[in-house]
């Protein structure tokens, strides 16, 4: 099975963090709450051998050698096996790490592989990365090198991190640079290490006001580094929290009240999409679909790397056992992963004169390839009868003109219009017998960018807060044209991809 590292910097990386490794555990069988015992008996259930699951967890954590045998069913399991997560921890503020420390899971990690520091990065990008990427480079290189000793099969990192702040954005796009230059894309030892980055995007209102600066300097090496980027919003986290809120069957799952954000919620759904996405990689299934495959079948030009993702059903921060069954409900899951509700960022990857580049699902759990199938021809006929009622001033009179109305509203190029790639994995998530991930690279995704350089134009025209910035030792003031205009270049590459057309070459004629 492959081997991921997961790297979380800042307090919003932690945070998600937090959330991610109780998921990861009831995902391999291991109780972390008194409520999650009937949960355990289903979730081993789908495994086709009692060895699935064990086998897999080496994906996310190193086991010693003499404790191979091991039935891993408490944390007090783990703790006697001395079972350690393949995390590496980064924060210049430590109150996220210290309460991982104090917490029922602070013997999974390594303390050699927590790089702290106060009093953190004062919202500043080029602090993060200038002073900070610098003065701990050797401890980072060192706690990151440590973590990899221990892999016999990497596959890759995962980084969690946020762009509004100093140290998510800063020390976070350091760390990103510094495991390109360790680990490039053809390595002798460890070929095709693969960096995926799921990072927070600040919304329109910021709590950090020099945010604007920060994610376009973090963006820029985001696009340069990465192998493939899923951008979150916290608007579109917020939305999906207060739409559960109104469900019975999540009643017992909130853990947060009318006049408190649901953090713990929102960050246990970016847990989610990131256990989804690595599941192909880590359990067994009829057709699956690894990490290499995703970023070769998503990313079809080189830096149009960000990639729209949706999930469905939503899991929140407890898993309740809900089963899936017949087709209504299968159809009701395809829809929702096409849903602009549940996806993790605001922009819509269909809106008008957008094209979608490449698109993915991946399936877990009790769903089959035929299902998928269905639900694929049953969302494009649907979508085509829906827009000839929409413009029903002249009558649809075969399945050409239907063709056609579609093709305005969801529009894919010439050359991926029939091309969807699946993935089945045949272990679900904690909790639910199926589900689906959504993933569609988009020219949409344009609209991200021309935000970020809209905010940063309204600050910098004033020339507001930028000596925070330039008085950084080896911070230069030409970053901010440097990044501006590699964004720019990004959405030129979208737009000229929007308004190509097919090219027709005649038939060779044989004389």
């Amino acid at each position: 099975m492959s081997q991921f590292i997961t790297i979380q910097v800042g307090q919003c990386g932690n945070q998600i963090g937090s959330a991610f490794w109780p998921l990861a555990l009831h995902e391999y069988g291991v109780q972390t709450t008194n409520t999650a015992v009937n949960l355990l008996k289903t979730q081993h259930n789908y495994a086709k051998n009692a060895n699935d699951l064990y086998d897999a967890f080496h994906s996310f954590f190193s086991i010693p050698d003499n404790s191979h045998d091991i039935s891993f069913k408490t944390i007090a399991d783990l703790r006697k096996a001395k079972v350690k997560a393949r995390a590496v921890l980064i924060d210049m503020e430590d109150s996220v790490i210290a309460g991982l420390k104090n917490g029922p899971l602070h013997n999974l990690f390594d303390e050699t592989c927590m790089v702290t520091n106060y009093p953190g990065s004062a919202n500043n990008w080029a602090v993060g990365y200038c002073t900070h990427g610098s003065e701990y480079h050797d401890k980072l290189e060192e706690s990151i090198r440590h973590t990899v000793e221990k892999c016999c099969h990497l596959h890759g990192f995962l980084i969690m991190h946020s762009l509004g702040g100093g140290t998510g954005s800063g020390l976070g796009t350091a760390t990103l640079k510094l495991l390109a230059d360790m680990y490039p894309r053809i390595d002798r030892y460890f070929r095709n290490i693969k960096i995926f980055v799921s990072c927070i995007y600040p919304t329109v209102i910021q709590d950090v006001v020099t945010a604007p600066y920060n994610a376009l300097l973090a963006t820029q090496e985001l696009i340069e580094y990465a192998t493939c980027v899923f951008p979150v919003e916290n608007t579109s986290l917020l939305d999906i929290c207060a739409s559960q809120l109104n469900k019975k069957e999540n009643m017992d799952q909130i853990n947060y009240n009318l006049s408190c954000k649901p953090f713990q919620d929102m960050n246990s759904i970016v847990a989610n999409m990131l256990l989804h996405l690595t599941s192909g990689s880590r359990f067994p299934g009829v057709l699956n679909m690894d990490m290499n495959e995703i970023a070769t079948n998503l990313v079809v030009y080189p830096k149009l790397h960000y990639i729209f993702s949706s999930v469905s059903p939503v899991a929140l921060t407890a898993p309740r056992i809900y089963n899936m069954q017949g087709k209504k409900l299968q159809d009701e899951l395809f829809t929702n992963a096409w849903s602009r509700n549940n996806q993790l960022i605001k922009v819509d990857p269909q809106q008008s004169g957008s094209i979608i580049l490449s698109a993915a699902h991946i399936a877990r759990g009790n769903c089959s390839m035929t299902d998928l199938q269905r639900n694929i021809k049953r969302y494009l006929c649907y979508s085509n009868l829906l827009l000839c009622r929409k413009f029903n001033h002249h009558r649809c009179a075969n399945n050409n003109i239907y063709i056609i109305r579609f093709q305005g509203k969801v529009k894919f190029t010439e050359w991926s219009r029939e091309a969807m790639k699946v993935g089945l994995c045949s272990v679900p998530p904690a909790g639910h017998s199926a589900s689906l991930l959504c993933l569609l690279n988009s020219s949409a995704m344009s609209s991200l960018f021309k935000n970020i350089i809209k905010q940063f134009t309204t600050l910098y025209r004033r020339k507001a807060h930028v000596y925070h910035y330039t008085q950084v030792h080896g911070f230069d003031e030409a970053y901010f044209a440097d990044s501006k205009e590699t964004i720019t270049n990004l959405i030129t590459q979208y737009a000229e991809l929007e308004r190509g057309k097919q090219i027709d070459i005649s038939r060779l004629q044989i004389i």
